[in-house]
This record gives structure tokens, sequence and C-alpha cells, in this order.
């Protein structure tokens, strides 16, 4: 990066600045805690002596705690320097993983997630817009789709990593970790981070009117609809493979990693083509997830069907999520905080009403075909706001709203 904060150029190619990947790499913690638990459902519910599904609040409160955390403290601290804010949030991240891990009763561990939820909604919120603004306007959706693939290669990586230690170690192993690495990276972030302070001129008002526009209103039930649906059958993976597949226990984590490479791979092909064809990427992403949540819902019975719809799983949301992301840049522009830290609430609504939808059904008549089915009707409901979505791009950009073409970003 050069001394005005311009992204370098190597050969010609746009270069992203080091604080891009700094951030990115702290995404892959908060991605990781986010989904840790869905492997280590079954001994939680021991631990605290409750059900599958009641154990699944553990997912659906930290999504709830994301849901208000990131526009309530992307609000709150506009006026902090952004290195100040991503420092404060990974050490009360760290707090709450402590409290998580030490926790006597189900009660306070519902706590510890809140907090940690709390501070990744700040951290996500501000780290966006740190990110993208030192990316620059013309590689915005690029600096995002790193935040992105931190998450996804938490996925990948660190859920799976965390339900293999969770077995060796106990349940608590994988709280203790996070801990500590969210404290070393706020080390790295404090030392790494320019101190600049907010721009001037930064204000609630300014920022509540980047979000009027009509466009960002369909992206965010959208996400949250396409979130739902994945995450309502990917919250109960675990019982469903073992219980209903018959898979092994062990060979869970394996599955796990196996849509988490899936969904990196969406995560690339939704970047690569959601700026040129977002219509087409979106619809068919909707698509894909109405097939595989039908399928899962009548056909995973078997281990080798089972593994191959649930791995196959991880791709759609994430064809849909980068593809999203820059559509929100090119209508709010870079720079503004509430539009990104929306959009990230609108996956918590999802990941929260999908793992909670999902838990319901799957303590009710449904059993284990619940979550799935449930993953279906999200799906479909989607094709709604998706199908609107289209619809208002084409209109846009044959010049019948507002009277002119809409920007090729938007």
């Amino acid at each position: 990066m050069t001394a005005t904060g311009s992204v370098s150029t190597t050969a010609g190619r746009e270069r992203l600045p080091a604080v891009v990947w700094l951030v990115g790499a702290a995404a892959f913690l908060t991605g990781t805690s986010e989904m840790i638990v869905t492997g280590l459902l079954p001994e939680l519910a021991a631990r605290y002596d409750v059900g599958l599904g009641t154990a699944g609040l553990l997912v659906t409160v930290f999504a709830t705690g994301m849901m208000a955390g990131a526009p309530i403290m992307a609000l709150a601290t506009l006026r902090l320097p952004r290195r100040t804010a991503l420092v404060a949030a990974l050490i009360v991240f760290a707090a709450g993983h402590v409290l998580g891990a030490l926790a006597p009763s189900f009660a306070l561990a519902l706590a510890g997630r809140f907090l940690a939820a709390l501070a990744t909604g700040t951290f996500w919120a501000v780290g966006a817009v740190v990110a993208t603004t030192a990316a620059g306007p013309s590689a915005g959706a690029r600096a995002m789709s790193v935040l992105l693939g931190g998450a996804t290669l938490a996925a990948i990586v660190g859920v799976p990593a965390g339900a293999v230690a969770g077995r060796a170690l106990g349940w608590q192993g994988p709280f203790w970790v996070l801990a500590a690495s969210a404290l070393a990276a706020a080390a790295v972030l404090a030392r790494r981070l320019p101190a600049v302070a907010s721009p001037a001129g930064t204000t609630v008002r300014g920022e509540l009117a980047a979000v009027r526009h009509p466009r960002l209103w369909l992206i965010y039930p959208a996400t949250a609809l396409m979130q739902g649906a994945v995450l309502a059958v990917y919250s109960y993976v675990a019982p469903a493979l073992t219980d209903r597949a018959g898979l092994a226990p062990a060979l869970v984590p394996l599955v796990m990693l196996g849509f988490g490479a899936a969904a990196l791979a969406g995560s690339r092909f939704g970047g690569r083509l959601g700026d040129r064809h977002p219509a087409a990427v979106t619809l068919g992403a909707t698509a894909a997830c109405v097939v595989l949540t039908a399928a899962i819902s009548l056909g995973a019975t078997s281990p080798p069907a089972a593994v191959l719809l649930y791995v196959l799983l991880g791709v759609p949301g994430m064809v849909f999520a980068p593809a999203m992301s820059g559509q929100i840049i090119g209508v709010a522009g870079t720079g503004h905080v509430l539009p990104l830290a929306l959009s990230t609430s609108a996956v918590q609504v999802g990941i929260a009403l999908g793992s909670w939808g999902g838990g319901l059904a799957l303590e009710s008549g449904l059993g284990l075909r619940g979550p799935a089915l449930v993953g279906l009707a999200f799906a479909v409901l989607a094709a709604i706001p998706v199908g609107a979505l289209a619809l208002t791009r084409r209109c846009a950009r044959a010049g019948m709203i507002e009277g002119r073409p809409m920007a090729e970003g938007a």
C-alpha cells in the first residue's frame, strides 16, 4: 500500500493492501466461533442435560447477538478510531469464549455466546469498512471476498478442527483456543493497523441516508432467507448424519470439511461471476438450494447419499454471498459502515431463524427430516426477493428506474 493508502500495483494488476489480509485473517476466527458448536452439539447437550434442539440455541443466540450488534455497534463506534474498535472487539470476543468454557449452566453458556457475538458484530461492521476503504472503490468487492474467504476457510478448517479437538480435548478446548487466538490477533492488529481516526463528517444521519436505496431492501431479505435455508440444515448436520443416515460419528468432521471446501469453491465462483451476471448467479444459487434441500429431506438416508448432498449444500449459499456483497457496495459505495453492517445482520437473521426453525422441526413429529424441510421452505421463499431483485435490475438497466440506467455494480 502506498503512503496515501491506495492500492499498489504490480505488473499492471491491482494488489490488495496488507490491512485487508489482516482483517481477513481475524475474520477466520469469528467464522470459526460462529459455527463451531454445530460439530459439538451432542457433547454440549449432554454437558448441560438439554435436548439437541435446545442445544442448537447456542447457534441461534450467537446469530441474534451479531444481528443486533453489527448495526448498533457500527453506529456506536462511528467516532472511535477504527483500530481501537477492532482491537476492543477482539478482546471482548476472547472474554465471551472464556465465559463459555467456564460456564456451569446453560444460561451462562448462552450469555458467553451472546457476548462473543456482540463483539463479532462489531468486528464485521468496522472491519468491512476498514478493508473496503483501504482497497479503494475499484477493489471493494475483492476486499469483501477476502473477509468472506476468511469465514469460509473457517468452515473448511476451523470448524472441523474444532470438532476434532472437542472430541480429543473435551468440548471446552476449542473455546480456549479461540480466546487465546483472538488475543493474539488483537495484539497484531494493534501493532500493524494504522492509527487513523474516523473520517471527518461521519454522522449517524449520513449512515442512515446510505441505506435508503430500495434495492438494498431486496438484497437484505434475500440474503437472510438463503442463509436460513442452508443453516436450518447445516446446524443439525451431526445428528442427521449419524442417526438418520447411519454414518460413523468419527466421519462427521470429514463431511463438514467437504461442506467447507464446497463453500470455498462457491465463494470463488460467486465472486468471479457475481459482478458480471448477478441475476443469473443469485437465481441459479437459489434454485440449487431448493433442489438440494428437497433431496436431503427425501433421500439423505444412506451414508453415500447423505455425504454427497450435505457437501454440495455448501455451494449455493457462498455463491450467493459475494454476488450480493458486490451489489451492496455498488449501490451504497465504500466508506459507509451501516449498509455492510445490515448485510451482516441479514446473514445472522437467516442463521438465527434457520437454526431455530430447524431445532423446532427436529423435536417435532418431523424428526430428523424436519431441518431439511425448514430449509426447503426458506429456499422457496428466497426466490421471491431474488426474482424481484433481478427484475428491478433489468428495469434499471433499461432506464426505467429514476429515468436512467443503473450503474454496472449496483
